[in-house]
């Protein structure tokens, strides 16, 4: 009962102001590892490639609606942080590891309960004692002597940060992701229209053409010839509207929701649709990546799992303790004098535990190992996502001119071509050759802007772009 066991421990009642304090004292006890953070294992520069560098500014401080300076495409990825779904999982995600960590937090400090109990025993043939106690009640509550509870902590509140992370990766992965789409869907769009206008000329060319063949002047050569083009751009067509309508489908799962029209690219792209992202010339930007970030804080808490795992060779110290009234009859528990409390310490020290805990450091070990690697090849892959993005930020642009120039010389080329065969000087193939290098050269033209567009979210995106800290 509560009141004798005030009586028979009076002695170690008096001493358990000194315990608890020495308990604060020892609970600052942490087997930890001093954390450092591994070296880049990457070179310590970025290769520009001759472009401009901005070191005092990051991608990272540049918010996507500052980046994207197309209004449509803004409105659409407002649409998707809100709607998207993998953004939303990762979202409740963080919820749920805070709970986590807020429970493993909860370890640090006991636990206090409402207790009501009540025994009848016999102890002989008429004998029956009943014992009755109501009061608070703390079950064993683990004095963190050596920090394995509190490393706990620190690995889940490590699982926490990363978890957040881990959100601001994924904001930035369906910024990049929308972005991408949607200038897809403009250049299909494109492509279609050109394609559209390429048919009718086809459809003209061989109209024209049956009309000579019929009147004796084409021959049968430069007939099929000018069907089997025509039935080329039709395929053509055919192609380009189920492409539009697969970028239009990837738009819309991305969004979350139907893309209203309001949203949906204009024909012809607009010369500028994002600002320039600063490129700084040192690897160490990437740190700021929020992927890299979490890969960080994933190792700070198998970092800290090594510290639980060396505690589990110390005593493990738990305190049992309740505060009440207690009386053998229950109609005396809240009488004059039945009040009285008791502690039950207690301290496990493991003797043999068939190797249990030497395999629990083993594990924790190679799990911070196993997390190194992760972080370092999160750091590599960032440097050549970087690397990629500024190769093509240095020659897609060259590119886009040349083919440029390559359209212009070829639409003139099937101007002269026509012009030629009109007046009987060339044949009908040089037409039709010319007719279909333009259009391929069209096509090709419109695919590296695309490109071109494409490598500059690419690029904000590698650098860390689409959220701020």
């Amino acid at each position: 009962m509560l009141k004798n066991s005030l009586s028979s421990n009076g002695r170690s009642f008096a001493l358990a102001p000194i315990a608890a304090g020495l308990a604060l004292v020892l609970s600052g006890c942490s087997f930890i590892p001093t954390y450092e953070r591994p070296a880049a294992p990457v070179p310590a520069a970025l290769d520009t490639g001759g472009v401009a560098v901005d070191p005092a500014t990051t991608a990272t401080e540049i918010g996507w609606r500052e980046f994207v300076q197309d209004a449509r495409l803004r409105e659409l990825i407002a649409l998707a942080i809100e709607n998207n779904r993998d953004l939303r999982l990762a979202t409740l995600n963080i919820e749920q590891v805070r709970a986590q960590y807020q429970i493993q937090r909860a370890g640090l400090f006991p636990a206090v309960n409402g207790a009501v109990t009540g025994s009848r025993q016999s102890s002989g043939e008429d004998t029956i004692s009943s014992a009755y106690s109501a009061g608070l009640a703390m079950s064993g509550w683990e004095i963190d002597f050596f920090g394995r509870v509190a490393s706990l902590k620190e690995a889940a509140l490590a699982q926490y940060l990363a978890s957040e992370e881990a959100r601001n990766s994924a904001q930035t992965s369906l910024v990049a992701a929308v972005a991408s789409s949607w200038l897809s869907l403009q250049t299909s769009d494109e492509l279609l229209a050109l394609t559209e206008q390429t048919l009718k000329t086809r459809q003209d060319s061989l109209r024209l053409t049956r009309l000579r063949f019929d009147s004796g002047v084409s021959s049968a050569l430069d007939l099929r010839q000018a069907e089997s083009l025509l039935a080329s751009a039709q395929g053509t067509l055919a192609q380009q509207q189920r492409q539009r309508a697969l970028d239009l489908n990837a738009l819309t799962l991305l969004a979350g929701q139907p893309v209203p029209p309001s949203v949906l690219p204009a024909a012809t792209g607009a010369s500028q649709q994002f600002s320039d992202v600063p490129v700084g010339l040192s690897s160490e930007v990437l740190i700021q990546r929020a992927d890299i970030r979490a890969a960080e804080q994933q190792l700070i808490a198998a970092n800290a799992n090594i510290g639980a795992a060396r505690a589990a060779f110390f005593p493990r110290i738990s305190l049992t303790a309740s505060f009440g009234t207690a009386s053998d009859e229950l109609s005396g528990l809240f009488k004059s004098g039945s009040w009285g409390f008791s502690l039950a310490p207690q301290a496990l020290l493991p003797i043999f535990d068939a190797g249990r805990n030497r395999a629990g450091l083993q594990v924790a070990n190679a799990q911070r190992s196993i997390a190194v690697a992760q972080y370092e090849k999160a750091i590599q892959t960032a440097f050549r996502e970087v690397s990629d993005a500024l190769a093509g930020r240095a020659t897609l642009a060259r590119q886009a001119e040349a083919q440029l120039a390559q359209v212009e010389a070829e639409s003139e080329r099937f101007r002269l071509a026509e012009l030629r065969y009109r007046n009987g000087i060339a044949s009908f193939l040089d037409v039709l050759d010319a007719q279909r290098s333009q259009f391929g050269a069209q096509q090709a033209l419109s695919q590296t802007r695309l490109v071109q567009r494409q490598n500059q979210v690419a690029l904000y995106k590698a650098l860390g772009g689409g959220w701020k800290p």
